[in-house]
């Protein structure tokens, strides 16, 4: 493609797409980044630069880019039958065999799946199908949800409420007054340092907060096991079992967001393995179909099922669907991806590698600029401080996270760059210990090259 053709698509992007999650006016004045082709861990963009991706598109690419037996899988469904709507009683077989998977796969218990396409509206579903379980059971009084600070669920009108960033709420009306938030289990900027005092400290926020708003109006709690978007907020371990043990004391639903940490990138499966825990309902996307084809999906209880079908007279349908849900491709595609985590090695690999992963952050640690890592499996963190012995954070006036991330660019890596000055990475499952290396050195010369700069270096303490 010529140069010429390339500032065309670019002229094309900025007059006519909108990007998810993206100032308006700073896209019009930057421009788009066009990637044009990718293969394993790398990228190529249009200008032909090769890039590590550290981050998995979007922590989704968990089985690397290129892997042509999904292709072929897509391709042979699209072929077969391209469409099948789940409504009217219709079904197909990968849309049942899928279903089937994961209920198999999925921590004991969750034996119902409903299929989305995509996290957000995985959350938005699972609001609408608790909201419709309390008024089936004769129960309509527990309305209101809470979820964590620095949480994330989407960007759906329900469930961006129950998110807590701020670009998700301002001029939007949000949140829902019955849409509340307590804070987050945050190791490194807590005072407390001993984990069972986190835990305890987060136990009793959930008390006091379903004391404040009354047990009996209460429906959920919703969590990432990890906290993603967020910061990549990684709770001490026992945290998320102390948490589903408080729901059940205090009989509000617990719903595990497991759309960032599923399928592998923790570690196990599911990151709910890890602490034996099944919650009452989980949400899924990403890793599902590793990002080749939009899915999502919501996993339930049979209790909830129960309740929810046991609501209303057999002739009357459950008023919540999508034309997409279960899309017979999307579910060729997860089967595929679910068959290479698991019998092609790819959830070994990412174990194996994910030690690899853990030494790195670890070496990073020494770095002037760095005052905490942290992650699990291969989900991490590195946050950048002004002073490592106050943690004191960056000014904002510095602009680091865009300053980071276009340094990393040139350097040929891709992680997150949060607004708060941290590096989130999610590296696919599929990457060697090589490769693993390498991310970190580049990363280690993208701190260098920031501490070079005369206001970087008179900043940091």
């Amino acid at each position: 493609m010529t140069l010429k053709s390339n500032r065309s698509l670019l002229d094309i992007d900025r007059d006519h797409l909108i990007h998810p999650v993206t100032s308006f006016r700073a896209h019009e004045a930057r421009g788009a980044t066009l990637l044009q082709s990718g293969k394993g861990m790398w990228l190529t963009d249009m200008d032909g630069n090769q890039l590590l991706d550290a981050f998995a598109g979007l922590w989704c690419v968990n089985v690397g880019y290129g892997q042509d037996s999904i292709v072929e899988a897509a391709a042979a469904q699209m072929r077969q039958l391209p469409y099948a709507t789940g409504y009217f009683h219709f079904g197909c077989e990968t849309t049942v065999r899928l279903a089937q998977k994961l209920a198999d796969l999925s921590p004991e218990g969750l034996d119902h799946v409903y299929f989305t396409l995509g996290g957000s509206d995985a959350v938005d579903s699972a609001i609408r199908y608790i909201i419709h379980y309390f008024n089936a059971i004769g129960r309509p009084s527990k309305k209101q949800f809470i979820a964590l600070d620095r949480g994330y669920h989407g960007s759906s009108t329900t469930g961006a409420g129950l998110t807590a960033l701020s670009n998700f709420h301002r001029l939007f009306d949000l949140p829902h007054a019955w849409q509340h938030h307590i804070p987050s289990p945050y190791p490194y900027r807590s005072e407390l340092t001993d984990d069972a005092a986190i835990i305890a400290r987060s136990v009793q926020q959930l008390k006091d907060k379903v004391a404040e708003l009354g047990a009996d109006n209460v429906a959920a709690f919703f969590c990432e096991p990890i906290q993603g978007s967020g910061g990549v907020i990684v709770p001490p371990k026992g945290w998320l079992k102390a948490l589903r043990d408080t729901c059940t004391e205090l009989d509000i639903l617990f719903v595990a967001d497991e759309v960032i940490t599923g399928f592998g990138r923790t570690g196990p499966l599911f990151a709910c393995e890890e602490e034996g825990v099944t919650p009452d309902l989980m949400t899924l996307a990403k890793g599902l179909t590793a990002g080749y084809a939009p899915m999502g999906a919501l996993l339930m209880s049979d209790k909830v099922y129960q309740g929810i079908a046991n609501g209303a007279a057999p002739e009357l349908a459950i008023g919540h669907g999508f034309t997409y849900s279960g899309h017979p491709v999307s579910a060729a595609v997860g089967l595929e991806v679910l068959r290479l985590y698991t019998e092609g090695g790819i959830l070994a690999n990412g174990r194996s590698v994910g030690r690899r992963f853990a030494a790195g952050l670890n070496a990073i640690a020494d770095h002037p600029l760095v005052g905490d890592t942290r992650g699990r499996g291969l989900l991490g963190a590195i946050e950048l401080v002004a002073d490592k012995d106050s943690k004191a954070r960056l000014d904002s006036a510095l602009k680091i996270p865009d300053r980071l991330f276009a340094q990393g660019y040139k350097n040929g890596v891709i992680f997150r760059s949060f607004p708060d000055n941290i590096i989130g990475l999610a590296p696919a499952l599929c990457a060697s210990d090589e490769e693993m290396d390498e991310i970190f050195a580049r990363i280690r010369k993208t701190l260098d090259d920031l501490l070079e700069e005369a206001d970087i270096r008179a900043a940091v303490g």
